[in-house]
């Protein structure tokens, strides 16, 4: 079975630059305090990019200058990581455009690639930068840097500097004892689920698949898990790793099934581990993965050990 060959993580040291834009909703530069201070804090640089402080409606600046921010920023040698202000909804009307004027770059083997980091609606970005060869970090975003324990904030620092990353949690599903090691992949539910049959969603056979949402409705989840089934993208993965399945909604009239019940039904078929409560996604306990790159799984008797 084929999984992609992905290129060497460019880990950041001190006195790298981090650019912080926006590709979705706006955010505005005392928002993002918290953020800059803290990598100050690690020895890094930081650049805010010209769609901070823009507004257009919902969305941090019209889609030509959230195409140029990202586009220049991401060629600019001076940059060593981008980092996406906050999520909400507006990745994809960027995305194609993006991938055109980036192409010679994302196809010449000697450029330095900026580490791209974030989650949730800039799961469009990680997908299409991975289905390069590109790992990247999916962590929190710099609006929520007050909001996060130290343990997380060590983690995108870990994630960021190329240290350990490693997550144990309680084994309460009582998982076969079992390791393995393949890239990860994944994010937003709801993004990937929106970009089945487009050119950026990458195979994700041979891999450990994440997967988190939130504010779903629980028949939604279903109907997503069941597209992406019946594409076959949740046949041969090594595990299936679930993150926060948080504020799930529900009708008067209740669908009758939790998302952990509505997961596990739809992967009942497949040999592989399905794995829940990995601290990651749409909660305050929102550690770092950097995906495609390897992750160890050491599933023990009581515990579940996860190793980058």
């Amino acid at each position: 079975m084929l999984v992609a060959s992905y290129k060497t993580v460019q880990y950041l040291k001190k006195g790298a630059c981090i650019y912080i834009l926006c590709t979705a909703r706006f955010a505005m530069q005392e928002q993002l305090t918290p953020a800059v201070n803290l990598l100050q804090s690690w020895g890094f640089t930081v650049k805010l990019g010209s769609t901070i402080n823009k507004v257009n409606h919902q969305l941090g600046g019209t889609p030509q200058e959230r195409i140029t921010d990202f586009v220049e920023a991401y060629r600019d040698p001076e940059i060593d990581a981008i980092w996406v202000a906050r999520g909400g909804y507006g990745t994809v009307q960027i995305i194609d455009e993006v991938l055109v004027q980036l192409h010679d770059v994302l196809h010449d083997h000697n450029f330095k690639h900026p580490l791209f980091v974030g989650y949730s609606d800039v799961t469009v970005l990680h997908t299409a930068l991975q289905k390069h060869g590109l790992p990247t970090v999916h962590t929190f975003m710099p609006l929520e840097a007050d909001a996060k324990p130290n343990a997380v904030l060590s983690s995108l620092h870990n994630a960021l500097s190329g240290n350990k990353l490693e997550v144990v949690f309680e084994n309460t599903q009582h998982l076969t004892t079992l390791e393995l090691l393949a890239p990860v992949i994944g994010g937003n539910l709801s993004i990937l689920y929106s970009l089945i049959g487009s050119q950026t969603l990458p195979d994700f056979k041979g891999h450990i698949l994440f997967i988190e949402d939130i504010d779903e409705y629980l028949y939604h989840i279903e109907r997503m898990l069941y597209a992406l089934k019946r594409a076959g993208k949740l046949a041969g993965l090594k595990a299936l790793l679930v993150g926060g399945m948080t504020a799930m909604r529900d009708h008067e009239i209740p669908f009758g099934k939790t998302a952990q019940e509505i997961i596990t039904d739809l992967t009942a078929s497949y040999d592989y581990p399905v794995i829940f409560n990995f601290p990651a996604g749409h909660i305050d306990n929102n550690h770092s993965i950097i995906l495609g790159k390897e992750m160890h799984i050491n599933i023990g008797a009581t515990t579940i050990t996860c190793t980058q």
